[in-house]
């Protein structure tokens, strides 16, 4: 009989204690939030942590009754793993590796296939700002932090390339990133929703 509830009337359920009535949602949509999370970290241990975290965020959101998605289970749920996995790169300092191109897509990795057509014109107008922002850097500045972010390259071998010491490279990246902070702020531009 539960089996075949929608997610509303489930999550309603296991507000009211039923503790089953999570189970069903978590068998229910386990497999494409495990899929979504893995085709951003490549690492199953990652995975499944980040998997049981968001689960675990979903639980204490539930209990504390501040759900208020009405029908809107998955799509929830969806957000929550992505923001742990956007905060899982943050706290390991490490973005992650862009297939062989040159292009400044820093969204290639934070985006749901699922986007709507509206969240996907933010999308490209936060990606087109951002690339604005890049090229507004100083020359040098700008040569590094293309190189570490969307090359993946070390900064021993930046500093070979550039023909300065790893200690300049590494302060040429600082200040890009503190630049690209400033302008982010000035242009009023928001990264993530």
């Amino acid at each position: 009989m539960e089996q075949t509830l929608h997610d509303g009337a489930l999550v309603a359920q296991y507000i009211k204690g039923d503790e089953q009535s999570l189970e069903i949602l978590i068998n229910r949509h386990s497999q494409r939030i495990y899929s979504f999370i893995f085709s951003k970290v490549y690492d199953k241990d990652v995975t499944e942590d980040i998997f049981q975290d968001t689960f675990i965020k979903v639980i204490k959101t539930l209990k504390r009754g501040n759900y208020n998605e009405e029908g809107k289970f998955l799509p929830w749920v969806m957000r929550i793993s992505h923001n742990l996995v956007i905060d899982y790169f943050r706290k390991n300092s490490r973005m992650p590796k862009f297939e062989g191109s040159d292009d400044f897509n820093i969204f290639s990795v934070l985006g749901d296939s699922a986007l709507n057509a509206e969240k996907q014109i933010i999308k490209d107008q936060v990606e087109t700002d951002v690339k604005r922002l890049i090229d507004e850097l100083p020359e040098d500045q700008r040569e590094v932090l293309v190189m570490r972010l969307y090359k993946d390259m070390s900064f021993k071998e930046i500093a070979e390339q550039t023909n300065v010491s790893i200690n300049t490279a590494l302060g040429r990246m600082r200040y890009a990133i503190i630049n690209l902070r400033k302008m982010v702020e000035k242009n009023n531009i928001v990264l993530t929703n």
